[in-house]
């Protein structure tokens, strides 16, 4: 396999059609979607200049551990990551996966917590580019009146991972 081969599978979760995507190093997307061909065109777009991406049965049991983990937030998801983003966007992205399972921040809280205390739009933008939805668990950050904000994989979802989270 080429280094610069993008493999994925797609299944049916509770929250439409997940999709995995993995490079040699590890899972570089999880997007959420309603159909798998516009999916499958935004991971095209997300690797310019690589081999268009290919479904790979094989990654059949990282899928099933990933359709477990959205069910059950509170269980370990344990999958080599590889995170392609800019410094700021990796820092915001990390400081995002100290959140606690069933708590939130806000933009401004990460932007502070980064010692950037005026970056919260610039926060919320590197939510936006999340390539790793759940994982990296943008849908934990709200605006500063405690409103959703906005959400990549829109707003149902969004608000659909905070009460599943908050149940458990």
């Amino acid at each position: 396999m080429s280094t610069s081969s993008i493999r994925y599978i797609s299944g049916t979760s509770s929250l439409g059609v997940l999709m995995l995507a993995f490079s040699a190093k590890g899972l570089c997307a999880l997007l959420l979607g309603d159909d798998l061909a516009t999916l499958e065109r935004d991971l095209a777009r997300r690797f310019p200049g690589k081999q268009t991406p290919q479904r790979d049965e094989g990654l059949m049991p990282a899928l099933e551990q990933t359709l477990y983990h959205l069910e059950n937030p509170r269980t370990v998801l344990d999958l080599p990551l590889d995170l392609s983003g800019s410094v700021f966007q990796r820092r915001v992205w990390n400081a995002l996966r100290q959140i606690p399972v069933g708590e939130t921040a806000s933009y401004r809280e990460i932007a502070l917590q980064l010692g950037q205390p005026t970056a919260f739009r610039a926060v919320a933008n590197a939510c936006g580019a999340n390539p790793l939805a759940v994982i990296v668990p943008c849908h934990r950050v709200l605006r500063q009146d405690g409103s959703l904000g906005g959400y990549r994989w829109g707003l149902e979802r969004k608000r659909q991972l905070l009460d599943r989270e908050a149940q458990r």
